[in-house]
Parts: structure tokens; C-alpha cells; sequence
């Protein structure tokens, strides 16, 4: 139902009289945010609602914010899949404003949330669905971040950035169409720069395709998936769930079995489960993953930024 309500609203927007001027584009996520940059170019700056160091999944808007977000014209977003609180200030503050819901998106690739190694030896609070990029139904549920269904950690993998910079310009240039050529030739631009990035990853990340490593908590999957890694447990399923005795055995055990390099925490979350766990395994810790690019600053660069982070971060711990 959200994907058909999506569609019409684009379709409204794709017949709706042009704007007299450029539109004013809120964004969730700055992976998001920096790709619309790209597609804006100098003709705007799209705003990202999500403050430097916030939580994605539990976000609260400021007044300010929330005014601004009545007064958009473009809502481009992953969905509430990843951002729960924003369709619901969204219903409330700006019921009418076009959205652009990534993940919704037919030509976005899905992938579901799969067993790791940890899980597939018996962990009891496992999941155990397997990857399905052609599911597009059956959505995470909005409020827990459950991770059972869709994995909406979609911008992880390159090639779904490479195709939003195609979906973003045709949304602004169905609202903007004096300027489509200028959004078609930013986003062809952008697309070419994110095919030498894929290439830079890979070339970085190949040398540790087969060190296996643990992190803290289910978000890597597309881009494990994309480069070949080997990603063997997480201390945590979800941002909200809080992982218990049976699990950090099972998750000890898978360590010790594996041969894990490296324990990786992550940014805006404690480190102290990590910390003893490391220190129980005698596996050595990586700085931190940020795979939301909280702790970077916002803009044009920042998606690049953040992957090139996560991959030299990766690659500092796990080299042989």
C-alpha cells in the first residue's frame, strides 16, 4: 500500500503546474542528502533534517526543523523503514509535499536481512532470512527497526547511490523542468564519480575479502554483499536491541571458530560491550564504523566521504 500511495504521489508531482523556482528539497540521511547535493549542483542546497552525531532511527525534530519541513516541496528519503519518526511528522506537518521514497523505488536493489555465521550456529534471538533483492512487499517493521524483513541500509552499496542520482533528477525535474537538463547533466556527472569510487573500494577492500571480522550491529550487509566481505557476527541485530548472555556466547564462540581479526564498535554507540568483548576473546578492536556518515559533515562530498571511510577504516584493522 505505501509503495502504490508513494507512486501516485509521484505521479501528482510529475502533473503538478512547475515551480516558479527551484525547489526546496528535505532530505533525511546524509548519504541522501549529499546525493541530492550532487544532482543540485549550484542550484541549491538540498536541507538534511538529521543534526551531526543523530540517531537516524530515533531523531526528534526541532521546531525550527519542523517548520521548515511544512514549507518543503520535495521529499526525498529512504522510507520509514530507516527514519520511522519522520513519516509520521511528515503525515502530520506536511501531508500534501512529493516524496521520493528510495527504498520503494522498483529500480532501487533490496536485499533482506541474512544470517550471519553466528546465527547459523545457534544463536536462539536469530533471524534467518536470506537475501531477496527483487522483494519490495515485505518492509522492515517501522517503530523497533526490526530485522527480520528488508534491510534498508541501501546506500551502502554503490550501485543503488549510482541509480537514486538518475531517480532524484527526474523527481526535480518534474517539479523544475526549466532546469531538467541541468539536474540530468549533474547527475550524469555524479554517476561517473561513483563508478571511480566503487572501483577505489574495491581495489582497497580486496586484500581482506577473507579476513573475517565482527561488528556492532546488523547495518553492513549491502556493503559486505556488494565487495565480498566476510562479516561474521554482530553483537546486536538492531540499533535498539540490547544483546544478551546466550547471544555474546553464541558470538564468542563464533570468534573463536571464525578466527575474527578484527571487532569493529561504531559511532554515536557505547563501546563498552565491544570493549569486554574484545577483551574476553583476545581479538583486537578497529576504530569505529560510521555506516549513517553522522560524524561527517554534510554536503555534495560527504557520500564518498563516508564509504571511503568505512572501506579504509576496514582495511586498516583487517590487513593481513
Amino acid at each position: 500500500m505505501r509503495y502504490i500511495i508513494t507512486t501516485l504521489l509521484a505521479s501528482a508531482a510529475a502533473c503538478a503546474p512547475a515551480l516558479a523556482e527551484v525547489p526546496r528539497v528535505i532530505t533525511d540521511l546524509p548519504a541522501v542528502q549529499s546525493l541530492t547535493a550532487q544532482v543540485m549542483g549550484d542550484l541549491g542546497t538540498p536541507v538534511l533534517l538529521i543534526d551531526k552525531g543523530g540517531d537516524a532511527h530515533s531523531f526528534q525534530l526541532r521546531p525550527s526543523q519542523a517548520a521548515g519541513l511544512a514549507d518543503g516541496n520535495l521529499l526525498i528519503w529512504l522510507g520509514p523503514e530507516m527514519t520511522p519518526w519522520l513519516e509520521r511528522a511528515v503525515d502530520s506537518l506536511a501531508p500534501n509535499i512529493p516524496r521520493l521514497t528510495l527504498l520503494d523505488a522498483p529500480e532501487t536493489m533490496l536485499r533482506r536481512f541474512e544470517a550471519t555465521e553466528t546465527e547459523a550456529h545457534g544463536d536462539q534471538g536469530a533471524h534467518s532470512d536470506h537475501a531477496d533483492h527483487d522483494d519490495h512487499d515485505d518492509h522492515a517493521g517501522h517503530d523497533d527497526h526490526d530485522h527480520s524483513g528488508t534491510d534498508p541500509h541501501a546506500w551502502l552499496d554503490p550501485a543503488n547511490a549510482r541509480i537514486w542520482l538518475g531517480l532524484i533528477a527526474q523527481q526535480l525535474s518534474s517539479l523544475d523542468p526549466e532546469n531538467a537538463a541541468v539536474y540530468a547533466g549533474n547527475a550524469a556527472a555524479a554517476q561517473i564519480g561513483i563508478d571511480a569510487l566503487d572501483s577505489e573500494m574495491a581495489a582497497l577492500l580486496a586484500p581482506i575479502k577473507d579476513r573475517p571480522f565482527v561488528a556492532a550491529h546488523d547495518a553492513y550487509g549491502y556493503l559486505t554483499d556488494h565487495y565480498g566481505l566476510r562479516l561474521v557476527g554482530t553483537v546486536a541485530l538492531g540499533d535498539a536491541s540490547t544483546p544478551g548472555a546466550a547471544r555474546l556466547a553464541a558470538l564468542q564462540a563464533t570468534i573463536a571458530r571464525s578466527g575474527a581479526v578484527c571487532l569493529f564498535p561504531e559511532a554515536q554507540h557505547d563501546p563498552a560491550q565491544m570493549a569486554q568483548l574484545a577483551a574476553d576473546t583476545g581479538t583486537r578492536i578497529g576504530a569505529p564504523l560510521d555506516p549513517a556518515g553522522t560524524s561527517i559533515d554534510a554536503g555534495a562530498g560527504a557520500y564518498g566521504a563516508l564509504m571511503r571511510q568505512l572501506a579504509t577504516t576496514l582495511a586498516d584493522c583487517l590487513a593481513p
